[in-house]
């Protein structure tokens, strides 16, 4: 376990109400709520959905409702996987981007999924985050793409957005991927209900499935 990183030990062995009373889970994910304006909250169905893939599929045993955290908020060092979307501005303070730094470098993980305009803001603000690190494009061998399910080109492509092919970036602290940055991909969208996008069941199915690469990547390497 990585030293100061406590609360994801913690948070792992929580007890969490379900809707149909008292029931052990083995952890929670979680929503990150930032300032800006951003619409962090997009993708109602999407985490939800993507924990019920994960506990059928890979036998994990996650909260089915997904908890929402501030990036400034001492809450985030309980929970192993946070996720990040919108489609406009962010903002993190000082004192936040701190925040998240000693997150992730004491063994969080956070997946940004840029529901298509995030690319600029979130790049500024991870900056305050990282000053030194920059986002690099992991190769299509990385082990993020080699777990359970296999995905040799990289990320799929799940809506069209400028027409460019889907990208997956990383930020590696110490040699340790601590943030994975989706782009021109759409995940979220392809793990909602598919009522909301009409995607094909073959376009939801392979967003799921990467999703649930990247969670089993989390929770084997934090």
């Amino acid at each position: 376990m990585r030293k100061g990183f406590l609360g994801i030990f913690v948070g792992l062995m929580l007890v969490v109400l379900s809707a149909n009373g008292q029931q052990n889970y083995a952890f929670r994910v979680a929503k990150l709520k930032y300032n800006g304006g951003g619409d962090w909250y997009a993708n109602k169905t999407a985490l939800p959905n993507l924990i019920g893939f994960c506990n059928d599929n890979l036998r994990t045993n996650i909260a089915p409702r997904e908890e929402v955290v501030e990036v400034g908020s001492l809450e985030l060092f309980g929970y192993p996987y946070v996720y990040m979307t919108g489609h406009g501005n962010v903002v993190f303070s000082e004192a936040e981007a701190q925040n998240l730094r000693q997150y992730l470098i004491g063994g969080g993980f956070l997946h940004i999924d840029d529901n298509y305009g995030l690319d600029k803001f979130v790049r500024t603000e991870m900056k305050k985050v990282f000053p030194e690190l920059s986002f690099v494009e992991l190769p299509f061998s990385h082990p993020i793409y080699q777990q359970k399910y296999k995905f040799p080109k990289g990320l799929p492509k799940v809506h069209e957005h400028d027409n460019k092919p889907p990208q997956g970036f990383g930020l590696l602290y110490e040699g340790r991927l601590v943030c994975f940055y989706t782009y021109e991909c759409d995940l979220g969208n392809g793990w909602e209900d598919q009522i909301i996008y009409n995607d094909p069941e073959s376009v939801r199915q392979q967003a799921l499935r990467m999703g649930a690469n990247i969670m089993s990547f989390c929770l084997t390497n934090f």
